[in-house]
C-alpha cells in the first residue's frame, strides 16, 4: 500500500474534510494548502495525482495523534523519513487510543482473527526476535475493520469503492 492509498482511505473512514486535513498537518507544524491535500488524494491515474512522500505522510500521521488526543506540549515529534506499515500501524494506534482487545475485534470484524500474540509482534521493536513485519494485507484489514465500525452504512461489499 502506498502512502497515498492509506491517506485515502483514513480520509474517507473519518470523512475528513480538506480543510481539517489542511488543520491537521497545522497541528504538526506543517503548512500545507487544500490543493495540496486533493492532489494526494487523487487517483494515481489522475494527472493531478501527487506522491505523498514519506515524510509528509509521517507529518500527517503526527499531525493526527495531535487532532484526536489533544496536542502535546512542548516540541512536536520529528516526521520520520522512512516509515513502514508497522509505523503507520503504530501510529493510528495511538491515535485511536486502541487496547489489544480493540484492534482484534476491528479484525473480526473483516474476518481475519487475530491472537494477541501475533497482534504485539507488529508493536515491537524490530531488533525484538518476536518482531514481525506488518504486511499490507494486515494494515489494509485494519483499515477496513475502522471503516466497518465507523462507517457502518458503507457496507462491507463496495467497501473498497471508495
Amino acid at each position: 500500500m502506498t502512502n497515498n492509498d492509506i491517506f485515502r482511505r483514513i480520509r474517507y473512514t473519518f470523512d475528513l474534510k480538506d480543510s481539517t486535513i489542511v488543520d491537521i498537518f497545522a497541528l504538526a507544524e506543517v503548512s500545507v494548502t487544500q490543493q495540496q491535500a486533493t492532489a494526494w488524494l487523487k487517483k494515481d491515474e489522475d494527472d493531478a495525482f501527487v506522491a505523498m512522500k514519506n515524510k509528509e505522510f509521517a507529518s500527517f500521521l503526527n499531525g493526527f495523534i495531535s487532532f484526536k488526543r489533544g496536542k502535546r506540549e512542548g516540541p512536536q515529534p520529528a516526521p520520520e523519513a522512512q516509515l513502514n506499515n508497522n509505523m503507520v500501524f503504530q501510529k493510528l494506534r495511538i491515535a485511536l487510543n486502541l487496547q489489544a482487545d480493540d484492534i482484534l475485534a476491528l479484525f473480526e470484524l473483516v474476518g481475519l482473527p487475530l491472537s494477541n500474540h501475533e497482534l504485539s509482534a507488529f508493536f515491537r521493536k524490530p531488533s525484538h526476535k518476536n518482531y514481525r513485519e506488518c504486511k499490507d494485507q494486515i494494515l489494509r484489514n485494519f483499515l477496513l475493520g475502522l471503516q466497518f465500525q465507523l462507517r457502518p452504512n458503507s457496507g462491507h461489499s463496495d467497501a473498497h469503492s471508495e
